[in-house]
């Protein structure tokens, strides 16, 4: 079975929602200057070696991130900004 075919550009608005839907969470669990866009960049970081995943493992990514592997991505990123 191949995995289905995506347009980033057709599914722009679900996928900015999904990622909203994600830093509102965050901000119910306490965090509260996370948005849209940071989820997204924390998700998609891997996305650029791998290329472009199936749709439903794009959702899974963005509904199943933690806020753990947010933080560790959040602190890895400061420290890449430091060199």
């Amino acid at each position: 079975m191949e995995s289905e075919q995506w347009n980033y550009e057709q599914l722009s608005d679900e996928i900015e929602a999904m990622c909203r839907s994600k830093a509102e969470e965050f901000r119910l669990l306490g965090y509260e200057y996370v948005t849209g866009r940071d989820i997204w960049d924390c998700v998609s970081r891997n996305y650029a070696k791998e290329g472009r995943p199936a749709l439903h493992k794009l959702v899974n990514d963005i509904y199943s991130l933690k806020a753990n592997s947010y933080m560790n991505y959040l602190t890895i990123a400061a420290y890449r900004g430091l060199n």
